[in-house]
Parts: structure tokens; C-alpha cells; sequence
């Protein structure tokens, strides 16, 4: 099983950028699909953004042409650079690994496991 650990949230205004990065411990990283999720207060988790393991990567509408995800499999990271952010876009995010065998998917419950998140907060 893969640990992972996020960092890089933090408070920023509306219109500004941050980049996350999701630390993974472990040898099998690299055969692992990974997938950003958030999750506002009162909302269910959402799905960002996900990459595979061939750099392929797809985002939720929302984020497109907003957010971009990239891993490096020598240092064991996935990052989400994120730009032009919105107040609407406050919520805690997470990293994930998406189960073997599943494809293109936005259900958390497709991702087994799950870092202890990070707060992003944009004000106005």
C-alpha cells in the first residue's frame, strides 16, 4: 500500500495560484494511476483532476484550463498547479491512488489510498 502525504495548501486571494505536491511512499508509485480530489465543508468529495501512468490526464470541468496535474515518478510526487483560483474553489484537497484494473473514473471510491488532505482556502 502506498502512504501519501500532501502539502502546499494555504490561504490565498481570488485570482492568485498555488501548487500542491503529494509525497508517496512506497516502490509501486510508479504503476499507480493518481487522482486529486476536494472536498468542501458540507459537500461531498469531489474529483479534480487525474493522471496515469503514461502522463495522461483528465480534469473536471470546472478545472480545465484552470488547474494542471503532472507527476514525477524518479521523486515519487504528483502536483497540482493551480491558477486563476475562486473563492468557490475553498475546500481541503487530497491525493489518491486509483485501483488497479479501473479506468477513467471521477468516484472516490474507485481511489483506495487517500492522503490526510490539505487546506486550501481563496479569498475574495
Amino acid at each position: 500500500q502506498v502512504q501519501l502525504v500532501e502539502s502546499g495548501g494555504g490561504l490565498v486571494q481570488a485570482g492568485g495560484s498555488l501548487r500542491l505536491s503529494c509525497a508517496a511512499s512506497g516502490r509501486t508509485f510508479s504503476t499507480y494511476a493518481m487522482g486529486w480530489f476536494r472536498q468542501a465543508p458540507g459537500k461531498e468529495r469531489e474529483f479534480v483532476a487525474s493522471i496515469t501512468t503514461s502522463d495522461s490526464t483528465w480534469y473536471a470541468s470546472s478545472m480545465k484550463g484552470r488547474f494542471a496535474i503532472s507527476r514525477n515518478n524518479a521523486k515519487n510526487t504528483v502536483e497540482l498547479q493551480m491558477n486563476s483560483l475562486k473563492p468557490e474553489d475553498t475546500a481541503v484537497y487530497y491525493c489518491a491512488t486509483r485501483n488497479p484494473g479501473v479506468g477513467r473514473t471521477t468516484y472516490p471510491r474507485d481511489f483506495g489510498s487517500w492522503g490526510q488532505g490539505t487546506q486550501v482556502t481563496v479569498s475574495s
